[in-house]
């Protein structure tokens, strides 16, 4: 029997050096304490024009939030995709104005998108963490991510089954296809199958 494993390398490290600066903060500090102010002054003056001022600001906010169905893409979400670079930064919000959180470090990780604003997609990986990536940084290829601490692919969907490989866990794979509590996944020049319990990254109905 071969054996396919590893110790993967580390998945998320935490943003460097991304963060703004205190000056900026004091600046945008400076600017809302202004907006503040003014609003003030409207209300004073004229009673119901700021309560009419107040809602339309608010109005301007984009809406992140986003409920199952087609997204801004027009794409189904939520969805599973993958990373499409060995480092992509993952941002507080929709845009580079965002701080980093941290970097994914593993091309072809499987992650789920759960919500997409303009050319940025929310994503979230198998232990719940999120954050907004631009869809450039990722692509459609079917993956799934060892969540067992070893699992043996075989060459048929049967437990009896020989076995092709061991896996160790957060070892990504390419998804070939589910059948019932069986998945086929390949790594590494290594096809086999593997029950689905075993990996993250599988759509309902498989795919």
């Amino acid at each position: 029997m071969s054996i396919a494993r590893r110790s993967p390398s580390p998945i998320r490290a935490k943003g460097d050096g991304l963060r703004p600066s205190r000056n900026r903060d004091a600046r945008r500090n400076r600017r809302r304490g202004l907006m503040a102010a003014l609003f003030v002054v409207v209300f004073m003056a004229g009673g119901g024009i700021g309560l009419a001022w107040l809602p339309s600001m608010m109005a301007t906010a984009p809406a992140y939030a986003q409920s199952a169905g087609s997204g801004a893409s027009g794409a189904q979400v939520p969805r599973m995709v993958s990373l499409g670079a060995d480092e992509v930064n993952v941002r507080t919000g929709p845009g580079i104005r965002f701080p980093v959180k941290w970097v994914f470090r593993r091309k072809l990780m499987p992650l789920e998108v759960v919500a997409e604003y303009e050319t940025w997609r929310k994503v979230r990986d198998w232990e719940g963490a999120e954050g907004w990536v631009h869809r450039a940084m990722l692509n459609g290829r079917a993956t799934v991510l060892v969540t067992r601490p070893e699992i043996t692919i075989r060459r048929q969907p049967e437990a009896t089954a020989p076995a092709v490989a061991r896996l160790a866990s957060g070892m990504v794979a390419r998804l070939l296809g589910c059948d019932e509590g069986w998945c086929q996944v390949e790594v590494q020049g290594y096809e086999g199958w593997t029950p689905r319990q075993a990996l993250w990254g599988v759509e309902p109905g498989g795919r």
